[in-house]
């Protein structure tokens, strides 16, 4: 087959996609996974909250999983899926499911016990004060996961090229090496790596919209911790007003 010309976006004619077309692909077998393991994460998450001797076996049980090679996952499950996306997406989504588990499982058990008990006595059932209460104020840390699993996952979709042109972008590196072509490598490496910056940059906007209520900024952040300080702290640190002021400055 023709590895078509030498250009940075001249692709060789047996990947049968543009280098949008692969894009698209990156995308998709990457952040399904991400989202498949956010909506198993969110009532397992739940349940390891509500039943505390429940995390230690699932926490566990992930981690194992999460220890597996992805190349030796996706060899496994080619026998079942064949030379699919799906081979791709059931590893990634294992893997996501590990990071944002724990994520969510902290952020609500940080939820203050009078927080609870306010939305308690407004007459909130465990499934309310979890979905309206716990999960808005865990969303710092659910979004820590997220960003992780997000990026992780970006960068392995590339080891799917080893089961037949599932990899997305790392489908050139395969190339790169078969027409001895480095520039398809350095096109593969930098649009990954891009394409992790850029999604994570968006989950930092869309975290920042749905916190208004966190301090923006270095400033905002030190007085908000200082103010915390000197609540925690009661009357004698409040008496000096104007060393906390300097503090914040």
């Amino acid at each position: 087959m023709s590895s078509g010309g030498n250009g940075f976006f001249d692709l060789p004619s047996d990947l049968q996609h543009s280098y949008a077309g692969l894009i698209g692909i990156h995308l998709e077998e990457s952040l399904i996974p991400v989202a498949i393991g956010l909506a198993v994460s969110l009532p397992l998450a739940q349940a390891c909250v509500r039943f505390r001797w429940l995390y230690p076996p699932v926490l566990w049980v992930t981690t194992i999983l999460y220890a597996i090679p992805s190349i030796a996952f996706f060899v496994f499950l080619i026998d079942y899926t064949g030379d699919s996306a799906t081979t791709v997406i059931i590893p990634l989504t294992v893997y996501s499911l590990v990071i944002l588990l724990p994520s969510i499982v902290d952020g609500v058990r940080s939820v203050p016990p009078e927080t609870l008990a306010a939305a308690e006595a407004m007459g909130f059932n465990s499934f309310q004060r979890y979905f309206q209460v716990q999960l808005p104020m865990a969303v710092p840390a659910i979004f820590a996961g997220l960003r992780v699993a997000t990026v992780s996952s970006i960068s392995l979709v590339s080891v799917g090229t080893i089961i037949g042109n599932q990899g997305g972008l790392g489908n050139l590196l395969g190339d790169a090496l078969a027409y001895h072509r480095s520039n398809l490598a350095v096109t593969s490496v930098v649009s990954i790596a891009v394409l992790g910056v850029v999604m994570d940059l968006l989950l930092i906007g869309l975290r920042t919209l749905l916190t208004p209520w966190m301090p923006r900024g270095r400033k905002a952040a030190k007085r908000a911790s200082l103010a915390a300080a000197v609540e925690s702290d009661g009357p004698a640190r409040s008496e000096h007003p104007a060393q906390l002021e300097g503090a914040a400055k």
